[in-house]
């Protein structure tokens, strides 16, 4: 029993350490209830699945950089884009080139795929953003949105998305510093019906 107990404290704290690596850099909660002055979108999103909730970069924070969770090309059921998460620092940090101190928010994220590598703007935030999304194939394998791409202050940003679809014209830019949150449309999984995971997203911008 107590060899157990001792196996089991530590996997414990192995797991601890593991979390703890993958989570440097995580500065602080998201925000849920964090006022918001203005909401993006864009018209060319999926259709399929629920919104989930809206999550918030913490009070005094900004999104400066995402990593999208794709699933890459598969023979047989793709679904893309998979989710989309923001990197939110300190406004008195975003000039800076090397963001040690950030917090990670998503709204819901699809079932398959990894995370890909972060984007980060030069200076700035997110102000604005489009999608890439592969229109209904009918009796074909539907992957609904692919990729976003989002403005920083002063160059855009491209996901490592999957290359269906089209790109769709941008969202409106926001009125205040930039991004500081998200909600997304993602359909569950469709046992063996055609999945789509993420097909549309909203941003919203602080001031």
């Amino acid at each position: 029993m107590h060899h157990f107990i001792s196996m089991m404290f530590s996997l414990l704290v192995i797991i601890g350490l593991q979390v703890s690596v993958e989570s440097a850099g995580i500065r602080s909660e998201r925000s849920v209830d964090r006022h918001y002055i203005s909401e993006l979108d864009v018209r060319n999103g999926g259709k399929w699945g629920s919104w989930g909730e809206r999550e918030m970069c913490p009070t005094g924070t900004y999104a400066a950089g995402f990593r999208l969770k794709v699933e890459d090309p598969i023979d047989g059921d793709d679904t893309a884009l998979n989710g989309i998460r923001l990197l939110c620092v300190d406004a008195s940090k975003a000039s800076s080139n090397s963001h040690h101190d950030y917090a990670s928010v998503q709204s819901d994220v699809g079932s398959w795929g990894e995370w890909k590598e972060i984007k980060w703007c030069p200076s700035g935030f997110l102000t604005a953003f489009q999608l890439r999304v592969e229109s209904s194939q009918g009796n074909g394998d539907d992957t609904a949105a692919n990729n976003i791409m989002f403005r920083c202050s002063q160059r855009e940003l491209e996901g490592d998305g999957a290359p269906w679809g089209n790109w769709g014209s941008w969202s409106q830019t926001c009125d205040g510093k930039g991004i500081c949150g998200i909600k997304t449309l993602v359909e569950k999984p469709q046992g063996r019906g055609d999945d789509t995971a993420l097909n549309d997203v909203r941003m919203y911008c602080c001031a």
